[in-house]
């Protein structure tokens, strides 16, 4: 186990690095050194080849992350700095967006603000069944900041996505689900068996296949041309298909056809 200030690292297992969020007495609040000491982990233990997965939480069970930090962003009062900081925290979160392997969210409690910008930067979230995500940027008279609402519209939708951002809904882990907001709820908890049963799967795909995958959701994403993202996807097959994974792979089930 890794730690460094408010960023707890962990492998939790083989192939699976878990961040958290050590925050829990301020809310798993996003102050600047939080958002780099994420963005700074997912590039090092990305570049690691046993890497398959990145599961992104908080502390506590009471939220993921209750957006910036409000004694920090008190300071930022002037366009050249407001630009500065928006700025700085979207390059962070495009840093969990375009990570060459998938970020899961473990909404472990609420993720508000840009708690909930930082929760939809991730390839997927898995939501706690009591926990609830929202855009309550409008609480304190402004929209959000940091790549969520590009990402909000994107995932459910214009009318949706005006809802939740202008109403400030908090959005339960069965609507959540309802929505595509959240790709499973999770009934027991980060060393439960639900989490486990959904990473599973994903940790049975090989290293390069696992990544050939993400480099094509992630093409989607930034919107490359259709023609892009075909090259893209016959990149990565030829990468995976002349690999002796792929070999090995075709010769166990070819023998298993003969029995």
């Amino acid at each position: 186990m890794q730690k460094n200030k408010d960023i707890m690292v962990e492998e939790r297992m083989p192939g699976v690095i878990w961040i958290t969020i050590d925050r829990a007495q301020k809310h798993n609040a996003l102050a600047r050194n939080v958002l780099s000491g994420i963005a700074d982990t997912i590039t090092v233990e990305s570049k690691r080849r046993e890497t398959r997965v990145i599961v992104l939480t908080g502390a506590g069970n009471r939220f993921f992350a209750a957006g910036g930090d409000l004694v920090e962003l008190a300071s930022v009062s002037d366009e050249a700095s407001t630009i500065t900081m928006t700025d700085e925290a979207r390059m962070a979160l495009d840093i969990v967006r375009n990570c060459s392997v998938p970020v899961l969210a473990y909404l472990n409690g609420d993720a508000i603000g840009g708690g909930a910008e930082l929760a939809l930067a991730c390839d997927m979230r898995l939501q706690a069944s009591h926990a609830r995500i929202g855009f309550v940027q409008a609480k304190l008279a402004i929209t959000s900041a940091w790549g969520g609402g590009p990402d909000l519209c994107q995932l459910v939708g214009a009318a949706r996505a005006m809802r939740m951002m202008s109403r400030c809904e908090l959005v339960d882990a069965d609507q959540a689900l309802l929505w595509g907001l959240a790709d499973a709820v999770i009934s027991d908890g980060l060393a439960g068996a639900d989490i486990q049963a959904f990473i599973s799967p994903m940790l049975a795909c090989a290293p390069q296949v696992i990544r050939g995958i993400k480099a094509q959701t992630a093409a989607w994403r930034q919107g490359k041309s259709y023609n892009e993202r075909r090259a893209l996807e016959q990149q990565q097959l030829v990468k995976t298909w002349l690999h002796e994974d792929h070999w090995n792979a075709a010769e166990k089930l070819f023998a298993k056809g003969k029995k």
